[in-house]
């Protein structure tokens, strides 16, 4: 099979020093591509900046911006099997970036921001040949925020994961995960390593696939 995986943050400038970003480590979607290289396949990394190595054997892309990774993923998905968006993508990006840095000043200062472009919702609807697996990092209401984004963006699954702590989600080696189908079947994962978390999900991910080029042939 062919994985596409998303990790990392993004950052939208605001000057040459400054951004906005948020604080995704890439841990899991790196997990998930070294698994997913262990279980025998294909693999096209996609990281915003993160501080890990990337795992041997994938192809790495490495991207800064929402609109660099809209980019790398439209153009990836032509040749996949599976699409993983794991990255934690900015919703929001300053309207204009200044081209120097802004000298501080004693006034109140205000950013004005737009919207970025929602990757998951732009890929194609209709006659897709390849999976497409969601995250949802939530604080509240996990389950419902989940299950509107699975409809909404058009996943085949989405894993919804707590972010509201500190021990797990987030810059943590940890991790715990419910995991939404469109059928409307629940699974969870509990707390665990995000290696052996991320093990569980290509296993996941792998029997889905097989199961809907089963029905297809």
């Amino acid at each position: 099979m062919r994985f596409v995986v998303t990790a990392g943050p993004t950052r939208e400038a605001i000057d040459p020093v400054r951004f906005i970003s948020n604080r995704s480590s890439g841990k899991m979607g790196y997990a998930i591509a070294e698994a997913a290289l262990a279980h025998g396949d294909e693999v096209t990394l996609i990281s915003g900046p993160a501080s890990i190595a990337p795992p041997r054997g994938a192809k790495f892309i490495s991207i800064t911006t929402s609109d660099e990774l809209y980019d790398a993923v439209h153009r990836a998905v032509r040749a996949c099997d599976v699409l993983v968006m794991c990255a934690a993508v900015s919703d929001y990006k300053p309207a204009a970036s200044a081209p120097q840095k802004m000298m501080k000043r004693n006034a109140p200062f205000a950013l004005r921001l737009i919207a970025t472009r929602d990757i998951l919702t732009s890929l194609p609807r209709e006659q897709r040949r390849y999976l497409v697996v969601g995250f949802a990092a939530e604080t509240h209401d996990l389950e419902t925020n989940a299950r509107l984004k699975l409809m909404k963006k058009n996943c085949d699954l989405i894993i919804a994961n707590d972010v509201s702590g500190k021990d797990s989600g987030m810059e943590s080696d940890e991790n715990e995960v419910e995991i939404f189908f469109r059928n409307g079947e629940m699974k969870k994962i509990s707390r665990a390593p995000k290696k052996n978390i991320a093990r569980e999900l290509v296993k996941i991910i792998s029997k889905m696939l097989e199961k809907s080029l089963t029905k297809k042939s």
